[in-house]
């Protein structure tokens, strides 16, 4: 009975597919149009309101439809049962955060709830429990860029050590597995106690999000949780007059910062792979402007400091319990291949989809392009972990620019390699965790 069911949804879920590619075509046609005389324009933001609003009703029940896939358990097929051993290996190694799965057990455990939660840093931090790197809140890609971009760079020490690895893996598992994929499990002792093989399954829980909280992280990104603690800044390091002019203009910085990020956010889900990556790289590009905003003002301010305010500036942050010097050094590795993350989505693409002719000819185009993105994440993964706040901001522009440059990459090989595809194996790519097994 399980197996006819995914049949129907699988086949369902084609036909949806189908309906939506056709639906956002309808929709760019019109969003390109410029009609002339205000009637016309009227009427065309009518017909725009009625195709964006079908449109979501689609997605939402294609989204459904996968959420009954997932339910249903992965498909078991000989070659996921025969495959399990060798993809599990596969996914251990040569992935950014693999050193990090060796942690201690209550540390990876306080690790995966608050990734789980999908809390803030300072939601976290109420708990005791270092902040995370969270992939995706609701339909939103890194939810906390626009407080991360502070905290982490003053207060490292009150993140996971291994917040910048998971980030570049969700960044890449993302545009393959979906928001939760399979591969991605974040520093658990048992990474791997997902979905199996065979109907076994222990599914993770998903954080839940209200439109009050996507409303403050997209609107207003600047207030509750997300808010920076300029104040606290204040009462530590006793501005000098000429210090608080150069404060404020941080503020003014911070507060031009917050803007950027109000047209990054997404209101529906994006369910196909090409989708999500443009969902992220809208999120990466409006983080970097962010950067780019606030850096020339935060470095004016640190620099004006005294070493004595520095070095009080330097002892703010949350309370995590004890924060070992050792956590600011030697926490990346980042110099070994990174074959976990590009191969063993290719052959599982390969595996689920079976690629032929051209299809394959495009397929080894994405996985080069892919190799290559994941290169230059490499490149832009320091060993050392910068001791100043404003090293450790540049060294998050320079993250970030590496991300972009990954996803632009990646963007033409995965649009060339989606477009060769029929709408049933688009719809088994959409839902390549459900399919691929373990």
């Amino acid at each position: 009975m399980q197996q006819r069911q995914r049949e129907m949804l699988t086949r369902q879920s084609s036909e949806r597919q189908s309906r939506i590619d056709r639906m956002q075509q309808r929709v760019q046609q019109l969003q390109s149009q410029k009609p002339e005389g205000v009637r016309a324009q009227r009427a065309q933001e009518r017909t725009l309101q009625t195709q964006n609003r079908l449109l979501q009703r689609e997605q939402g029940m294609q989204q459904r439809d996968q959420a009954r896939l997932q339910r249903l358990g992965p498909e078991s097929t000989t070659v996921g049962r025969a495959a399990t051993a060798a993809a599990v290996q596969a996914a251990e190694r040569g992935r950014f955060a693999e050193r990090f799965r060796e942690q201690a057990p209550a540390q990876a455990q306080a690790a995966l709830t608050t990734r789980q939660s999908g809390w803030a840093p300072r939601q976290a931090w109420r708990y005791r429990h270092p902040a995370v790197f969270v992939a995706w809140l609701g339909p939103v890609f890194w939810p906390y860029a626009y407080s991360d971009i502070f905290n982490y760079t003053f207060w490292s020490y009150g993140y996971e050590p291994g917040y910048w690895a998971y980030a570049y893996d969700d960044f890449v598992d993302t545009v393959f597995w979906g928001g939760d994929g399979p591969y991605s499990a974040y520093a658990s002792a048992n990474p791997y106690d997902y979905p199996q093989a065979g109907g076994g399954s222990r599914a993770r829980p998903r954080a839940s999000v209200s439109p009050q909280t996507l409303q403050q992280l997209c609107g207003t990104p600047d207030k509750g949780v997300t808010a920076w603690p300029l104040a606290d800044i204040a009462k530590a390091v006793r501005p000098a007059p000429e210090q608080r002019a150069l404060l404020d203009e941080l503020k003014t910085a911070a507060a031009n910062a917050a803007g950027v990020f109000k047209d990054s956010c997404a209101e529906t889900y994006a369910l196909t792979p090409p989708g999500r990556l443009r969902a992220m790289m809208n999120r990466i590009s409006a983080t970097l402007e962010a950067v780019k905003i606030v850096r020339p003002a935060l470095e004016n301010f640190y620099n004006s400091l005294s070493d004595e305010q520095q070095a009080s500036f330097n002892a703010l942050g949350p309370n995590v319990g004890e924060h070992p010097p050792q956590q600011q050094a030697n926490v990346e590795g980042c110099g070994d291949p990174k074959s976990g993350l590009t191969q063993l989505p290719i052959q599982r693409i390969e595996a689920v989809l079976h690629p032929a002719g051209k299809q394959k000819e495009a397929l080894d185009r994405l996985s080069e392009a892919t190799a290559k993105g994941v290169e230059g994440l490499q490149a832009a993964c320091p060993n050392d972990v910068p001791l100043t706040p404003v090293g450790r901001l540049e060294a998050m522009q320079h993250r970030l620019e590496a991300m972009l440059t990954a996803a632009k990459l990646v963007e033409p090989a995965l649009d060339e390699f989606y477009a060769t595809l029929s709408s049933e194996q688009k719809a088994r790519f959409n839902t390549l965790q459900q399919v691929a097994g373990p």
